[in-house]
Order: C-alpha cells, then structure tokens, then sequence
C-alpha cells in the first residue's frame, strides 16, 4: 500500500525501501561500490519506521556489516531458514567472495524470502572486472532480475521476495551503477506485516544433504527453474513497447539501462521501432523472445556488461549483439555508443542514415584544449602516503610490492604498488614471492600492504598460510580506522556496529599473534622518522635466522573521516627559494598540494588543497619545504640520501 508521501532516492535507496516495506526481518552487507548505500539506507528507513530492534514491535529489523560477503550471504541464508525475510547486499567482486555458499544455497534452498542485491559495474568505473551477475545466475542455477530504474528496482524487491518463498531459492537482484546511482522520485509505501517468528525446522537431508541427497536436490532445482521459467513467461517484468501497425524490419531486445537509454534515442530520432524488455533474464522466458525475434529480418540486442541473454536464445541466425561483434564485447553501453549502433544497424539495413552524433562536437572541442590527464591520487594527508614513501625509502627500488583492494591501490603511484590482484592477495602474493626467489636464494626484501578491513575480510587465511609455511616477508597493515574506500564504514576494529550500537572491537595485533607471528609492531606513519626505523628493524627481524613474517600496523585515522588530529596540530609549510624544480617531491610524494610553477620553475603549496599536515617536509631531500613558521630550518637541512 502506498503512502502518498514521495522522497528522491539513489537506487539503493530505493531498493533499501522496497527491503523495508517488504518486511525484511535481516539484511547484512559488506561495503562494495556501486552497492555500498543499501544497508546504510536500510538502517535510516528502519529507524524511520520504529523497527529498530531495541522497540518491541514483533518486526524489529537486524543489519549488519558482516567482514566479508560470504559471511554476510550464510547470516542472511540462516536467518531465511527459519522464516524470516532477509537480503544482503554487495558488489559484482563480492560475489566471488560468497560464490562458494551461493552455490551451495541454490540446491539447499530457503524458507523465508531470500534476496541478494548485487551491484555490477559496467565500464567498470570502480571495480577489477566488468563481471555480469546474470551469467553468475546462469552458473549458479538461480532466478535473477534486472531493473532499468530506481523505481522499477523498489517494486522488482516485493516480486524478488514473492518469487524465493514460491519456489524456495534465493532470487538475485542485480542493479548496475547507473541504477544504483541514479536518483528518482519514490512514492513510498507502508510496511508489509508478515506476522512471522523464527522457527527453524529440522530437515537434513536439505540443510545438511550429503552428496547421495545433492543429486536429488540437483534434480529438484532443475524443476523448479522450469516453472520459474514458465512465471516469466507472463510476467510484467518483460514487455513489447512502441509496437505499431508500421512495417518495420528491425527489433531491439534491451535489459537494464540500456533499455531506458534506447528508448529515449529512439524518442529524440523519431524513430519507430519495437523494443522487448527483458527484465528476467534468467531464466529467460524464451517461447516470448523467440516470437519477437520470429517478427523480424534482424534483432538487436543490448545488455551490459556481457551476453546473458543473447547466450540462451537458441537461434542466433537473425540476432545482432555482443556474440557477433555487433555490440563491442566490453565496455558501458553509453548513449553515445548505442546511438554510433543504431546508426550503423539502421544503415547497414539501408533504412535510415542518422545524423552526426550531438556529442561529436563536444568531443572534438574538448580534444582540442589538450588538458593534460589527472589522473586518481590519494588525498592531502592520506597517512598512507606517509607509509608508502617510507617503504620506499627503507627497502629501496629492488624489494617486491604486493598489495590489495582499496583506495591504498593508488600507492601505484609512488610505485609503492606492485600486484593488486583481489580482497587479501596482498598477503597471498607475498607469500607466492618469497616461495619463488627463495628456490634460487635471492633475500630480497617483499613488502606486502592490506588495509585494516581488508586484512579482516580475506587476509587472515592467507596470514596463517604464510607463517605455517616459513615465508618471510613485511606485512604493512594500512590501518586508517574505517573503510574509506567505499564510504567510512565501520570496520571489525570499531566500537560500533553499523547503526551506531556498541561492539565489540576486534585486534589487529591478537588476531596476527594469532596467526603464529611473532613480530608485531604499531606506529603513526607521521611519525616518519621512528615510522622508517621501525620498518628496518622489521626487516632485520625478516631476514635474521630465527626471524620469520614482521607485521607493522600503520595506524593513522583517514583525515576525511576524523580530521581533528591534524586540526589540532597543524603544521603549515612554505617552499623557500633554495627550490631549484628538480621535482622529486611531485613523483616521490605526490601530494596533490604540491603543485610546480612552471613559470617561475619551483614547487608551490597550494593552499586551496594543503590541510596542514606536515608531512611533505621530509619529502624534499634539499630542505627547501620547512615549516612556515621557521623558514630558517631550511638552512639547517642538510642532503639526504635519495632513493627512488
């Protein structure tokens, strides 16, 4: 029932909505862009409603962020197990984390109404892979749907709940970032009242099948995505629009944004031209696709960020898409680039020549100011830099880099980066590498770097990997105090949980002590000086005979998240006239502050992005940056040994 009342929400927002008004009992999370927003929103409309679980309302409502997206998938799949409603939330990458208990989950089945929203990122504007969570559902052998709009996500909620308690499987929501991200005006609506307690029922010959019930369950599954099928075959969620007595050669089959985007090129063309929406596409309701494409010489198919849809229609003979080369293989599927396909569909078929496209103009005028690429850097202050630039300058240009997921990625560019492969790999790698040089008795220094959630989230398995193992190397923990990355969620170390309740903090040194390391170190990285000679002593603990695996926290809070440190003890700086523009500063510090004057052939603070922090004064090895207070200090500065 709707209320009336209308707010403009992100996507998420709006799919947190549909969550709540659906009478979700748990949601769980762990943060991943574009999805990150789905549980914060959750716990706003919870409070909203009165369903905070301190009110006795009998719909009190839990949320979580879980340490890593398998673990938030089995909170949620036992909390569905006993009846209740539940969801959890991630990124396209975080499914990989949760595959192995997807899997799993899709033969066991569920009770209550199991719903994971999974956020992909075609482009990808922030993610390792352009991965399509609709081909994961054609693996794993679950119902996905696919919303084109803010809205449309919110009502696809109630039917992704109806569908999972029909059939009792968990149903994957997969919004893109241009969903998630978007905003629109939600009428809201009021909360479903479900009536339902915990009860969990023994069965385990389903909850705990051993290989003799899979087969069974296998075979159960399979029938159930068949009547799946059949649901979709009528369902609303796939629709013919602008269909009209006109004779037209060409049909377009679109899923997601790109079918919002496609009818509006077609709506400012003037062109008339049949689109099936596919808002189910697995299983795809394929009697309904193959009678649209029966109507037509050619059908187009635009989905992103793959080919889902265009894999399960049998005959191919008359389709356009991703398969044939027609539709690039990656990439966003922008309006730029399905106007450059419509064109070139429409004049291939000799029906109609398109005009220039309105933003080649724009283009061609901006590639003509020849602005010079900016590309990400870490933020003024970030302490990881401060503890890149140490290791840099303590283990020197032949020790081996691994690192992880995170914005401490960016130490790529003080070449403080070597490897980024996924969550914890840091750690892996290092390990990897010291396996390989030490076959040939190459001692070169590894220093792997994993951020504080992160290390939690993956980096403990391979930690005790790597001591069990007799690896040696530095571990640097990038601990910052919240997940900065993806929006300043609280981490396992914090005292609070995600809607502000007391936790219980987790230790970053117990838990490598627990690991089996001995060495475990905790410094501000500011502290550049004592920060420096704790990583040689580190790595002299590395490389004597009874040492073994060092682990340095590097703990600074990230100055976005709690600048008080740094407001409370500003450092102003200036750069005195012994600056000769050798640049060394602006590619071994890389602080976006330090700016080179061209003209006048020195570095500059700029002082509409400095806050104060101080630490750029060790990064000039001549003392020509010293504080502002004392500019006498640069005279007292002597050369310093430089390594690049």
């Amino acid at each position: 029932m709707r209320s009336g009342r209308t707010e403009v929400l992100l996507g998420n927002g709006a799919i947190a909505r549909g969550l709540v008004e659906n009478g979700v009992r748990v949601v769980t999370s762990y943060p991943g862009t574009p999805a990150s927003e789905v549980l914060a929103e959750v716990i706003r409309f919870r409070a909203a409603m009165g369903l905070d679980p301190s009110h006795d309302s009998g719909q009190a409502l839990y949320t979580e962020w879980s340490t890593n997206e398998k673990v938030a998938l089995e909170v949620a799949l036992a909390a569905s197990m006993t009846g209740l409603r539940a969801a959890v939330a991630m990124k396209q990458a975080g499914l990989n984390v949760a595959a192995d208990a997807l899997l799993n989950a899709a033969y066991t089945g569920v009770v209550g109404g199991l719903v994971i929203v999974v956020g992909d990122d075609p482009g990808p504007h922030s993610s390792q892979t352009e991965a399509d969570t609709r081909l994961f559902a054609l693996f794993a052998k679950l119902p996905v749907l696919d919303p084109s709009t803010p809205r449309e996500a919110r009502e696809m909620v109630g039917e992704a709940f109806r569908l999972s308690e029909q059939f009792r499987l968990p149903v994957l929501l997969r919004p893109t970032t241009r969903v998630c991200h978007a905003v629109q005006n939600i009428e809201l609506g009021t909360l479903e009242t479900l009536g339902r307690s915990p009860h969990f029922k023994r069965e385990p010959a389903r909850w705990a099948a051993t290989p003799r019930f899979r087969y069974g369950l296998h075979v159960e599954l399979n029938e159930k995505l068949k009547a799946v099928e059949g649901v979709f075959e009528a369902s609303p969620l796939n629709s013919t629009t602008r269909m009209s007595n006109a004779a037209t050669r060409i049909g377009i089959i679109a899923s997601g944004v790109p079918f919002v985007t496609v009818l509006d090129l077609l709506d400012e063309l003037g062109l008339d031209m049949p689109v099936l929406k596919i808002g189910t596409p697995y299983p795809l309701p394929r009697r309904l696709v193959a009678d649209f494409i029966a109507r037509y010489e050619r059908v187009l198919v635009l989905e992103e960020p793959d080919a889902a849809i265009e894999l399960q229609i049998a005959d191919r003979r008359k389709v356009s898409g991703r398969l044939n080369g027609t539709v690039p293989g990656a990439g966003e599927l922008s309006p730029e680039v399905i106007y450059s396909l419509l064109a070139r569909v429409l004049a291939d078929g000799g029906l109609a020549k398109l005009p220039p496209a309105p933003t080649e103009a724009l283009d061609a005028a901006v590639a003509a100011l020849k602005l010079p690429p900016r590309g990400p850097r870490l933020c003024p202050g970030c302490p990881h830099r401060s503890s890149f630039y140490a290791i840099k300058r303590v283990f020197g240009p032949q020790a081996i880099l691994p690192s992880d997921i995170g914005c401490y990625t960016l130490g790529l560019n003080l070449r403080g980066v070597d490897t980024c492969l996924d969550m914890g790999a840091a750690i892996s790698m290092a390990d990897g590498f010291y396996q390989a040089y030490h076959l040939d008795g190459d001692r070169r220094p590894i220093v792997a770097t994993i951020g504080d959630s992160t290390f939690v989230h993956a980096g403990l398995p391979a930690l005790a990997n790597a001591v069990h193992t007799g690896a040696r190397f530095v571990l640097v923990i990038l601990d910052n105090g919240t997940t900065a990355m993806t929006g300043m969620q609280p981490t396992a170390e914090s005292a609070l949980l995600a809607d502000g309740r007391a936790a219980q903090p987790l230790s970053l040194e117990e838990l490598a002590k627990a690991c089996g390391v001995r060495f475990v170190r905790r410094m501000d990285p500011y502290q550049l000086g004592a920060f420096q000679a704790l990583l040689e002593e580190a790595g002299r603990y590395v490389r004597a005979e009874e040492g073994g695996i060092a682990v340095v926290i590097a703990e600074r809070a990230c100055v976005l998240y709690d600048p008080l440190p740094v407001c409370q003890h500003p450092v102003p700086v200036t750069v005195t006239e012994a600056c000769d523009g050798c640049k060394y500063c602006l590619v071994a510090f890389e602080c976006p502050a330090l700016v080179l004057n061209v003209a006048a052939g020195k570095v500059e603070i700029d002082r509409r992005t400095c806050i104060d922090c101080g630490q750029c004064i060790e990064a000039c090895y001549k003392g020509a940056i010293v504080p502002l207070a004392d500019e006498a200090l640069a005279r007292a500065h002597g050369p310093a040994e430089v390594v690049l």
